[in-house]
């Protein structure tokens, strides 16, 4: 197949691990982004840059969501700062005075579609516009929709030999530059096929068209399932403080969609005939944004890094001498209590300190969801190597206590290990456990494979010295 993209020379990758659908947002000298939170709690980490390309984890918005929370908007309007997010069929926002907080809402909307995207016109009017280029007005204060949403954009109809996994008109971004209304969207669905995503671009005088759809389209698009990143798509134009011009989204690893979606950025030019296409001029080495999330438990409180599955449940979190107690729940790997943290490499070492009280089983295990992931637990006086709810084989520990737990990742070969002398020898209890199928083209639900503490049962699990380094 053929693509009309611009080269992507001077892409590069921004921020690793899991964080799809970038939103992004400059204030003066500052950049705010945030992504999709899905299922995991605290919901919406803003992170924050001086430069556009080094990012620090700022703070996170939403402590318990409400539902699977997808792509959102995240918007400074008439000195307040919004975000705009869909779930449970219906779409949501936040409002702040302050990036940091407090964070005011959720307010509903009642309006459908997913990927609410926001502009505020010349005249003051504000408008959202979510997938399938559908458009309704907002109140004054963007806390309302004040009118019926109306279809008003249809998308750029792509070669019909292209693969992909659907048309999927969603992913609305727009701005106002040098009289034009730009808006770019994403199509070609967000997976499956490597050449699957891409990002268009259209343009009109008005907020509410005509669009008039770009020469240059697609903007940003995986050719072929040669390339390094597959499905890129979901961008947003961003520009700098000196006046260069960028474009931020998402996209698979070639081999690890287990890793997620990962933010990715381009140069972008501004064309003498008022479009945007990719750009070949020279720009500086990124080095990704990989904060460590190592953890001693020293600060009495969850870090940044740490997040639920599918609850909310800081009452269950102990802090104490350097250690973590876990109040568990469920009765094993598929239904326990799991405090999370995201993968950020093709190869990574993973080790903790866990013991299980009596009635408790404490895990380490890469999660997937409920049918799908991989890891240890303990209980009693036997370890378990557990794969996708099942148990594959038991080990007598000899006596109940602590033990220190490795799991190693390379490249989807999983080794687990555990230790009796403070990490000083190692058994090796699995050492070719494959998880590369542990996926969203295997198992849906757009998420990834994470690393994840666990405890089941009707007790407390203890964990410390949680450490994480990626391996050669």
């Amino acid at each position: 197949m053929s693509s009309k993209a611009q080269s992507m020379a001077g892409e590069q990758l921004l921020i690793a691990g899991d964080y799809p659908d970038p939103t992004i947002l400059r204030d003066g000298n500052d950049y705010y982004m945030t992504h999709s939170p899905f299922i995991y709690m605290p919901g919406f980490l803003i992170w924050h840059s001086r430069d556009l390309m080094h990012w620090e984890p700022m703070c996170r918005v939403l402590p318990e969501t409400n539902g699977d929370l997808w792509a959102a908007d995240l918007v400074k309007c008439n000195g307040h700062y919004y975000i705009y997010y869909p779930a449970n069929g219906t779409n949501y926002v936040l409002y702040a005075d302050n990036m940091r907080g407090p964070w005011h809402g959720p307010i509903d909307l009642h309006i459908g579609g997913i990927d609410p995207g926001h502009i505020q016109d010349r005249d003051g009017t504000r408008y959202l516009y979510t997938s399938d280029g559908n458009v309704a007005k907002l109140s004054d204060d963007g806390l309302a929709v004040v009118s019926k949403q109306e279809k008003v954009y249809h998308g750029w109809q792509y070669p019909q030999e292209w693969e992909t996994e659907c048309f999927c008109l969603e992913g609305p971004k727009l701005f106002f530059h040098d009289g034009w209304y730009y808006l770019t969207s994403a199509q070609g669905g967000t997976a499956g096929p490597a050449t699957s995503h891409m990002v268009v671009m259209a343009r009109s005088k008005s907020p509410l068209g005509p669009w008039e759809n770009s020469p240059y389209n697609p903007i940003v698009h995986t050719a072929t399932a040669a390339d390094r990143w597959w499905s890129r798509g979901h961008g947003t134009l961003i520009d700098d403080a000196q006046g260069n011009w960028w474009m931020v989204y998402h996209a698979y690893l070639n081999g690890y969609h287990t890793l997620g979606r990962q933010t990715l950025i381009v140069p972008i030019d501004h064309t003498a005939d008022g479009w945007f296409v990719t750009s070949s001029r020279e720009v500086p080495r990124i080095t990704p944004a990989r904060p460590d999330p190592g953890d001693d438990f020293a600060d009495g409180k969850p870090g940044w890094q740490w997040m639920f599955a599918k609850e909310y449940a800081p009452q269950a979190l102990h802090f104490g001498h350097r250690r973590l107690a876990i109040d568990g729940k469920g009765h094993d790997s598929s239904d326990a209590r799991l405090l999370m943290i995201m993968a950020q490499d093709t190869a990574y070492e993973v080790m903790v300190d866990m013991e299980a009280s009596k009635g408790a089983t404490a895990g380490l295990v890469l999660y997937y969801n409920e049918n799908a992931h991989a890891g240890i637990t303990i209980h009693g006086t036997t370890a378990s190597i557990v794969f996708n709810g099942r148990t594959v084989s038991e080990h007598s520990l000899g006596k109940r206590g602590k033990l220190a737990v490795r799991l190693r990742n390379k490249a989807h070969r999983c080794e687990v290990a555990i230790s009796h002398d403070r990490r000083k020898t190692w058994t090796v209890l699995a050492d070719d456990i494959d998880v590369s199928s542990l996926h969203h083209n295997t198992h849906g639900q757009f998420l990834s494979l994470r690393i994840a503490l666990l405890a089941a049962g009707n007790a407390r699990s203890q964990f410390s010295r949680f450490s994480y380094k990626p391996l050669n």
